[in-house]
């Protein structure tokens, strides 16, 4: 099972720590920073680009995903040369997929016309909500107006533009997101990464929730009609879900994530950035230091790894799980026994099928509708 990765491909994920604030529902490694090197960090990704090169020699490079913090505040030439680098230590897919998180306050016409010079072919944006009233309460710094005009910079720009939104927000009803939602497939290319609200320790929604003074969140129940909302429109628009936050048109779904779902190999460069990448055999999950100095300086010594941890077999097949389920796709169930060594334990599986909560078809295991709604429990389950 040394080769197992390839079932799922190898891709490359780029972290930009920054962003031009905080938001208070975020949990994701980003800081605000008045200045920045632009050089020594377009030093720094080329240096780790060599470095991770030379550990994953003769791979074919499906997918590059610039995420953060605000890719799409990094300067276009740091974009380019990265991208320059890329191409030069890896064989491309034909149909590689190159992808650029932006915020709609930060996009230009002209830096975007230059990511697709320089190869990005994707773009995912952060719009989150489409009123301006909630946009304020998510700490957004740009308006609905802004928002549609950065989509339409995007699409005149990239064949593939995604976006995201949040809901189950602060007073929001099932009739005000249907609404909402119904504007945005209006809007919609080919792809939508729809959210509910996750309350994060350690965020601003965090501290104000442990304190009571977060408002006027749905309860359980009304949480779970907007998710029933949520597939029942995108499935008439033609986009249904292939994961459980994710809907696309078929054919277009993110290939970058899906080497996540199905347990693929992926280096990770950045402060922060997780990776997991098979070495002479051995499966590792690696992280990066997270603070930005740190990391830099960290390059420069020859050691941004934080960690580089091996996986067990039980601990692949767990992943493997975890991840899978996820998709509606699900998981390969001789594929799970093979990195296990044993198979799912069949009573809970029978159990779990009895309630219409997974189901089997053809070799494969996967999550139900109904179970997807539930799927942290199916998954405790079918681990324990």
């Amino acid at each position: 099972m040394t080769e197992d990765w390839r079932e799922g491909g190898f891709g490359l994920y780029i972290h930009w720590p920054f962003c031009e604030a905080k938001c208070p529902y975020c949990d994701f490694n980003s800081h605000v920073a008045r200045e920045i090197n632009q050089s020594a960090w377009r030093r720094a990704y080329l240096t780790e680009i060599d470095r991770v090169a030379a550990l994953t020699p003769d791979r074919v490079l499906r997918s590059v995903f610039f995420g953060g913090g605000t890719p799409s505040l990094m300067a276009p030439e740091t974009v380019d040369a990265i991208l320059t680098r890329v191409r030069e230590a890896w064989t491309q897919a034909n149909d590689i997929e190159i992808t650029l998180e932006a915020n709609p306050g930060s996009v230009e016409a002209g830096r975007f016309r230059a990511y697709a010079q320089a190869g990005v072919n994707r773009v995912s944006m952060g719009v989150q909500a489409m009123n301006d009233d909630d946009l304020r309460r998510l700490g957004r710094l740009h308006t609905v107006q802004e928002a549609q005009s950065a989509f339409d910079i995007a699409r005149a720009c990239f064949e593939r533009v995604s976006f995201d939104l949040i809901y189950a927000r602060q007073d929001q009803s099932p009739e005000h997101w249907r609404a909402e939602l119904t504007e945005a497939l209006a809007m919609a290319v080919d792809h939508l990464s729809l959210y509910q609200l996750s309350i994060e320790p350690g965020t601003a929604f965090g501290d104000r929730f442990a304190k009571g003074k977060l408002k006027g969140l749905p309860i359980e129940d009304t949480a779970a009609d907007m998710y029933e909302l949520t597939q029942e429109l995108c499935d008439a628009a033609g986009m249904p879900a292939y994961e459980v936050s994710n809907h696309a048109i078929p054919g277009a779904e993110s290939r970058h994530n899906l080497i996540y779902w199905q347990a693929g190999n992926y280096a990770g460069i950045g402060p922060g950035a997780h990776g997991r990448l098979t070495l002479n055999g051995e499966r590792h999950a690696t992280e990066a230091w997270a603070q930005p100095g740190k990391w830099l300086n960290a390059v420069k010594d020859g050691a941004p790894e934080k960690v580089a941890t091996p996986l067990s077999p039980n601990e692949q097949a767990d992943e493997y799980l975890m991840m899978g389920l996820r998709v509606t796709d699900g998981i390969d169930i001789r594929r799970y026994a093979a990195l296990r060594g044993a198979p799912l334990n069949s009573g809970v599986v029978s159990e779990l099928t009895e309630l219409g909560m997974i189901c089997e078809e053809a070799g494969r295991l996967r999550a139900t509708r109904q179970g997807r709604m539930v799927l942290n429990a199916i998954i405790t389950r079918l681990l324990a």
